[in-house]
């Protein structure tokens, strides 16, 4: 595999008009790989944006998911203004690397879009940075750092046990027992990015707009109506048609699984 310079796009938005910025990826060796991407790139700076999406979807197929190729993705579909589709990839994109801004951006740009206005549920302060923290680096990164941090704390507890100074002991004890409690707390946040990758217990909405019931079936009582891209938990998917679904504020009721699709 060669390390090569790919153009992807980010959706912008400055007084109602979309800018392009230019990232860098890393790319697969083979050609065709590189002239699908390369033409997806072109495709998507011409405006023909649907011819953008199946190229990114065939790339996506032939080398694997990636957050940059999802967010190009959502890039498309904001083009076309499809504004659910484009939450869709951009939260599968955020689920990958939450530690891109880029993503960040276009995914809270996207929001501003849609016609149910969220306001995020207060939560406590240390689940806020808890939070903040698990985001701050992407899954790759957090592995090899806990890695990274429990080999020096190895060594160092290994040293002040070896180390015949008393000083040099107590030292590398010390300190490598921070090391290691900072190992323990990068795995920590390692596992939770993978238990959220693993885990898709998220949706969003496809459907222009649904109603949601108090029971799974069309009969059920009408209970409220979301719009097309808006976030919900899923409480329970087991039954063929019908999905329980929890929002923000808690309210829960069913709706049909076409109308979502699990991020």
């Amino acid at each position: 595999m060669i390390m090569a310079p790919v153009m992807t796009l980010v959706a912008q938005e400055q007084e109602d008009e979309t800018s392009v910025i230019y990232l860098g990826q890393q790319q697969d060796s083979a050609s065709v790989r590189q002239m699908s991407l390369s033409d997806a790139d072109s495709a998507y700076i011409q405006g023909d944006y649907l011819t953008a999406i199946n190229i990114y979807k065939n790339v996506i197929e032939a080398q694997g998911v990636s957050a940059t190729l999802y967010m190009n993705l959502g890039n498309s579909y904001f083009k076309l203004d499809e504004i659910a589709q484009a939450i869709l990839w951009y939260e599968r994109a955020y689920l990958l690397d939450p530690s891109d801004p880029d993503v960040k951006f276009n995914l809270e740009l996207a929001r501003t879009k849609t016609v149910d206005k969220v306001t995020p549920k207060n939560q406590l302060f240390f689940v806020v940075w808890f939070k903040k923290l698990v985001a701050a680096l992407d899954l790759n990164t957090w592995a090899i750092l806990t890695l990274t941090l429990f080999l020096i704390a190895t060594v160092l507890l290994g040293l002040s046990v070896l180390t015949g100074k008393v000083s040099v002991r107590k030292l590398s004890f010390s300190f490598g027992v921070i090391f290691f409690v900072f190992s323990v707390l990068s795995f920590i946040f390692a596992s939770t990015q993978k238990n959220n990758i693993t885990h898709r217990d998220t949706a969003i909405i496809v459907s222009p707009s649904v109603t949601v019931k108090s029971t799974p079936s069309e009969s059920g009582t009408d209970l409220f109506i979301i719009h097309e891209g808006r976030k919900v938990d899923i409480l329970d998917n087991s039954m063929k048609e019908w999905v329980q679904i929890r929002l923000e504020d808690g309210n829960t009721g069913w709706v049909l699984q076409k109308v979502m699709e699990i991020i």
